[in-house]
This record gives C-alpha cells, sequence and structure tokens, in this order.
C-alpha cells in the first residue's frame, strides 16, 4: 500500500482566510465612503436651502429675497448641484482646505487645527488621570495575584468612578469645586489651573472602567497554571506583575480604545460645561447654528482620531502578544471569581431610588409654572422649582418614564439590528468598526444637523451606534454556537446552511444576546440624556433628563438645587448602568 500524500494549506498569520480579508477590506472601505459622502452631502441632507442658511448665518436682519439668495448660491457655486459639490469639497480636503465659516466667512481648517489642540492637550490631561486611577484600582488585584490568590471583581470604588458619564461628572465638579469650595475656575482655558477639573471629569470615568476591567481581567489570569509554576520558580514580584499585566492587557485594548474614542464624544460635553474651547464645542456651535462647513470638518476631525485610536490599539495588542498570537498558544483563563455581594446590593439600591422617583414624580404637573420662579425645596417641593417655577420632582418624574421607556424601545431596536447585521460578519466588518468609532454625541451632531434637535433626532442618533456591541456579540455567539458538535454534524445530515442558521443557531444565541441587550438599558437612557443635555435632543418644555440638567446650569450658583435632582437621578441611573455592566461580564 502506497502512502498517499495529503497537502494541508496553511492557514494566514491570523487565522484569516485571503477572501474574508478581502471582504473585510471592501466592508471597511464601503463603510469609510458613505460616512464621508454623507458628511460631504449635509448641507443638501438638512432639507434647508444652504444659501438661506448662509445668509441668515452672516446677517439675521437681511431680507431673504430672490436676488439676495441667488447671489450667495453663485458665490459659493452652490448651483453645481450636491455631486459636484461633494466633488469639490473632496479635492479641497486633498489639498488640505475644508472651505470657508457660513458664519464668520473665516478658513475652517486653521480654526479647527487650534481647537483640536485645545482638545487633544486636554484629553492628555485627563488620560494622566485615567492612568493614576487605573493603577489604583488594580493594585489590589495584582497584590492578591502575586500572593497567589484570586481577589473577587467588581469593587465598589471603581463602579462608583465609573458611574458618572462625563457630562454629568462635570457639573457635579462645576457645582463642588467652583461654585460650592471657589476652588478652580468654572470656565475658560487660560491656565494649567482651568484644566483641572475637566480633566478629571473626562478622567475620572475612563480610568473607573479600564481599572475596572483590568482588575477583573488580572484576578481572571491570576488562576492560570504558569502563575503558579512562576510561583514556585521564585519569580520575582516586579517580574510576575510585568507578566500578569502583559497577559491581561491584550484582551482589553480594544475596550480600552472604545474609552480613548469616548473621549472624544465625552469632551464634546466637557468643553460645553467649562466653556473650553476644544473641538467638541467648536462642533456642537456649528451645528447649533447650522455652520455645515465647520461642523463637516469637525465630524470629520473626530472620526479620523476615533478610527486611529482603534487602529493603533489593533497594533499594540499583536504587539503586546507577539508570538503566542501566531502560535495559538495563550492559556485558558480560569474562572472569573464570582461579583461581590455588594454589586447586588448597589443596583437594587439604585433601581429602588428610581422607582421612588418615578411613583412620586407622577402625581405631579411637571408643565405648569405655579411654583414660583426658582423655589427652594420644601415639603411640598422636595427637589424644589425651576427657573420656569415647575415642579422638579414632577419634571423627573416624568422625563424617567419617558426616557425610560424611549431606552427600552431603542434597546429592542437596536437588539433586532444587532442580530441581523451579526449574523453576516465579513459584511459587517465595516459598519462595526465606524459606529464603534462614533460615539453617540457625534451621531447626535449628524443626525441634528440632517433633522433639527428633536426626540426623534437624539433616538435615531443612539441607534445608529446601539446596535454595535449587540452585533459583535452576535458574531461572537455564532462562532461559538458553530463549533458545538451537534451544529457541525449538520451539513453531513443534509441541512442547509440557512436552516442550520435560523433552526439551530438563532435560537440558541437569543437567550445570552437578549439578557445583554436589556443590561444596556440604563446606558442607552444616559445616552439619550446626554444628547438632551447637550440640546441635540427633545426640546423644551419636555421634561428631558439631560434638558431638564442644562436648564438649571445657569443658575447654578444661585439655585444649586436646580440641577441637584437631575444629578441624583441620573447618578441613580448610572450607577444602575455601570453594576449591571459588572454583573453581566460575571456571569
Amino acid at each position: 500500500m502506497t502512502a498517499t500524500k495529503v497537502k494541508i494549506k496553511s492557514p494566514s498569520r491570523y487565522g484569516r482566510s485571503r477572501p474574508a480579508a478581502l471582504a473585510a477590506g471592501l466592508s471597511r472601505a464601503g463603510a469609510v465612503a458613505v460616512v464621508v459622502a454623507v458628511v460631504g452631502l449635509l448641507p443638501w441632507l438638512s432639507g434647508r436651502d444652504p444659501a438661506l442658511t448662509v445668509l441668515r448665518g452672516r446677517s439675521a436682519e437681511q431680507e431673504a429675497t430672490p436676488e439676495a439668495l441667488a447671489a450667495v448660491r453663485e458665490q459659493l457655486g452652490l448651483d453645481a448641484g450636491p455631486l459636484t459639490l461633494l466633488g469639490r469639497w473632496l479635492g479641497g480636503i486633498l489639498r488640505g482646505d475644508l472651505g470657508a465659516s457660513w458664519v464668520s466667512g473665516r478658513p475652517v481648517l486653521p480654526d479647527l487645527l487650534r481647537a483640536t489642540g485645545v482638545s487633544l492637550t486636554l484629553m492628555g490631561f485627563a488620560a494622566l488621570v485615567a492612568l493614576v486611577v487605573t493603577a489604583a484600582l488594580t493594585a489590589p488585584a495584582l497584590t492578591a495575584a502575586v500572593r497567589g490568590r484570586q481577589r473577587r471583581s467588581g469593587g465598589a470604588a471603581a463602579a462608583a468612578l465609573t458611574a458618572l458619564p462625563e457630562f454629568l461628572l462635570a457639573s457635579v465638579l462645576l457645582l463642588a469645586g467652583a461654585v460650592a469650595l471657589r476652588a478652580f475656575p468654572p470656565y475658560g482655558w487660560d491656565s494649567a489651573h482651568h484644566a483641572v477639573l475637566p480633566a478629571l471629569a473626562l478622567g475620572l470615568p475612563a480610568g473607573g472602567l479600564i481599572g475596572m476591567l483590568l482588575a477583573d481581567a488580572v484576578s481572571r489570569v491570576a488562576g492560570e497554571p504558569w502563575t503558579v509554576t512562576w510561583a514556585t520558580a521564585g519569580a520575582g514580584r516586579a517580574r510576575t506583575v510585568a507578566a500578569l499585566l502583559r497577559r491581561a492587557l491584550p484582551g482589553l485594548i480594544p475596550q480600552i480604545a472604545l474609552v480613548l474614542i469616548g473621549l472624544t464624544g465625552g469632551a464634546v460635553a466637557v468643553e460645553r460645561v467649562f466653556a473650553v474651547p476644544g473641538l467638541g464645542r467648536v462642533t456642537l456651535g456649528a451645528a447649533q447654528t447650522q455652520d455645515l462647513p465647520v461642523l463637516q470638518g469637525g465630524v470629520l476631525i473626530l472620526l479620523a482620531l476615533g478610527v486611529i485610536a482603534g487602529i493603533a490599539a489593533e497594533l499594540l495588542r499583536r504587539a503586546v502578544l507577539g508570538p503566542a498570537l501566531r502560535a495559538a498558544s495563550l492559556p485558558v483563563a480560569a474562572h472569573t471569581p464570582a461579583p461581590h455581594r455588594g454589586l447586588w446590593i448597589t443596583a437594587g439600591a439604585a433601581l429602588a431610588v428610581l422607582t421612588a422617583l418615578i411613583a412620586a414624580g407622577l402625581a405631579g404637573d411637571p408643565y405648569t409654572a405655579d411654583r414660583g420662579r426658582l423655589a427652594a425645596p420644601s415639603w411640598d417641593l422636595p427637589f424644589g422649582a425651576d427657573a420656569s417655577g415647575r415642579d422638579l420632582l414632577a419634571r423627573l418624574g416624568h422625563g424617567a418614564a419617558l426616557t425610560i421607556g424611549a431606552a427600552v424601545l431603542l434597546c429592542a431596536a437596536c437588539l433586532l439590528l444587532g442580530l441581523l447585521i451579526g449574523l453576516l460578519p465579513r459584511t459587517a466588518t465595516g459598519p462595526l468598526e465606524v459606529a464603534n468609532a462614533a460615539p453617540p454625541v457625534l451621531a447626535g451632531l449628524l443626525v441634528a444637523a440632517v433633522t433639527g434637535p428633536a426626540a426623534g433626532a437624539a433616538a435615531v442618533a443612539v441607534l445608529l451606534v446601539g446596535w454595535a456591541p449587540l452585533a459583535a456579540h452576535t458574531v461572537t455567539l455564532v462562532a461559538e454556537a458553530r463549533a458545538r458538535p451537534h451544529v457541525a454534524i449538520l451539513p453531513v445530515l443534509g441541512v442547509g446552511p440557512a436552516r442550520a442558521l435560523w433552526r439551530h443557531i438563532v435560537p440558541t444565541i437569543l437567550g445570552p444576546l437578549t439578557r445583554h441587550a436589556v443590561l444596556r438599558v440604563p446606558g442607552i437612557a444616559l445616552a439619550l440624556a446626554a444628547l438632551g443635555f447637550l440640546g441635540l435632543g427633545p426640546q423644551p418644555p419636555t421634561p428631558d433628563w439631560g434638558l431638564v440638567l442644562s436648564e438649571g446650569m445657569p443658575y447654578v450658583e444661585r439655585a444649586p438645587w436646580t440641577v441637584l435632582g437631575p444629578c441624583l437621578s441620573l447618578v441613580a441611573l448610572s450607577v444602575l448602568a455601570v453594576t449591571a455592566s459588572a454583573l453581566r461580564r460575571a456571569r
């Protein structure tokens, strides 16, 4: 009997076939092209006459006569049509020319570069704060790992730091550090002293999240067999700590990239609160004044920062893993220690506060202004009244019902969209990466430029990016389901791909995917509140939580209770979102 030679085709360097890599590359190119085209066509997608917008931006008193509008169109070349002007705009980008502002007439690029420098400086200070917080939160887990123990993850300190979104923490720091203590300037960007509160507002949540993730990862790594071997061999503490971090970090680098990308979205709110002349504040102002050339340039730079962060994270992940990634020789992580009972207690307390708030607030009238302007808290008005004399407790209660109800509907839509897109992993690569690189605030700026600020616009903005985590989870669950023996044998039994997908794979992933979606409801509600705070969501007199907080900010020094009630409500919602996320990771 002669031996039969079997030629085995070696996989690509990272386990992906050339057709898959080609499909992923085409998906990325298509997604980027669509985003760039949408940004370039904003003047026409908005449904408003660009000439009228320019005329109003230059002079609100000038009458919009046909002759005046024609002169503007001729001056800007608007009669050439959207596709021709899109080509000119793209050509200008290649030449380093983003056009001129419709409001000031100044070149867009120099002003945006100056604003970008301010934002990058602020993000640098925020990164230092995040690094310090991360080190403090990770130190107990590293100490326990060096001593051969696994520490319970999900500490209360990390959850507390992560619980406050940037726009809310900025408001709290302004109230405490600038108004109550008068230790820091409330507004401006004239010295390093002005950067303290904005950097804390951006860096504390980022450091809390990264620290919590890294501490959890170190706790898992501490149970791997190699750690026992190293301890038996007498490896030094410094070397062991370095090895633990190198083993724990690669899986977290994509999450860390998302945190860094989130800084670009968070900077919009923080720069608005503290009047920092950065890219986020400039772009937000352009969206509110419909200065579309400035908005286009700002959105492109924000997207570029997100894409660069994502690419750098992937390169760093591969560099850190090194040969282990190519050889597929990573050890299997040990079981994660169960979350501390305090997480369940914290989640229950936050849910109880929200339930009590809604129950008490729904009994009042959120619209009638009969309580006295800026009335102080009392038995009759537990949270006081706003600048229009409306009951703040009633507004918060009704706002909770609206915000959380909208979040539930959006969660269901994100679940459906994430499931459908996640079932096409090669095609979804580009849209998924673009959605991950675009914070809800950035999507809100684009949608508001097209439709104008409204509750529907905020919902669409959150939906545009909210499906991405669920789609990524779907891709992972489908890959795991296909690897199970009873699914792998289906083609041999004559079961077609479509039937195998819908009859055997989708039913098995719906459970964990739905639980993931439900736990994202508080986060989606926070995203809606953030857009309302920035003026990109519901408009007055809607009792939206973010809008209620924004309306109280001008009176924070005279009547701090106008922001205390919204802050308390949003803190409870934030704590619920963070603890739900931590409990999900521990499942």
